[in-house]
């Protein structure tokens, strides 16, 4: 009996240590695995755009026959441009459209539907892909722009020109590193204040070299309109 009761006691000793090691084991497993979640979860993370950088602001509330915009600027050479048109992106990050330089949505003024987009390095690259480009805009088109990092030493009067022929005033001011953002159309009666001009100036820059970035926003007619304030 006492042989008996050894083994007994025994067994039950071994039962529970694999107990307490299979608890151990499972808690070590699950906490493995919720690291390794975790980790996967971070990489995932960083590969996918910011929801800032893929998000559009809540748009304005228009009048009837017309659409609502907003534009942002880049911000020095780290954070490209945003254009988002009736609250969907048009031009940006997430849509990999964007880059030094010049951008460009174009527009259709009467559906709201996008036309095309461009985007042109006026510090290495070529002006007349961008000559190209504005000239092969149609009369009727909403055309949005915004600036990134430098955008103006290879842009020359012709460029300047046919940018001041779709309603902008301050293109003619651009120089090197500053900011602008611009909404106007192709044959439209568009003022001043649908864009925005920022001086590059070493004194108040927020970004050493370059100045802070600026935003647009607002509402812009459809074509019928657009033809009426002519």
């Amino acid at each position: 009996m006492a042989r008996r009761s050894k083994t007994r006691a025994l067994l039950l000793l071994l039962l529970a240590v694999v107990i307490l090691i299979t608890v151990v084991l499972q808690r070590y497993s699950d906490t493995v695995t919720e690291e390794f979640q975790q980790v996967l979860s971070k990489s995932f993370d960083k590969s996918r755009p910011s929801s800032a950088a893929v998000s559009c602001p809540m748009p304005r509330t228009c009048p009837e026959k017309h659409f609502s915009f907003y534009i942002q600027s880049g911000a020095a050479s780290a954070v490209p441009p945003k254009i988002c048109f009736q609250a969907q992106m048009v031009l940006g990050t997430a849509m990999k459209n964007a880059g030094l330089g010049i951008n460009i949505v174009i527009i259709n003024g009467k559906t709201g539907e996008v036309i095309k987009t461009g985007n042109f390095d006026m510090y290495g690259g070529d002006v007349k892909d961008l000559i190209e480009f504005l000239n092969s805009i149609e009369t009727g088109t909403i055309v949005l722009m915004a600036t990134f990092d430098e955008s103006a030493s290879k842009l020359n009067d012709e460029g300047r020109k046919l940018i001041t022929e779709l309603g902008s005033s301050m293109i003619q001011s651009l120089a090197f590193r500053d900011n602008w953002v611009f909404a106007g159309g192709k044959g439209a009666d568009v003022t001043s204040h649908l864009e925005k001009f920022k001086k590059s100036d070493s004194a108040v820059n927020m970004y050493e070299g370059w100045p802070e970035l600026i935003v647009l926003e607002g509402c812009i007619p459809m074509v019928p309109l657009l033809k009426e304030t002519k």
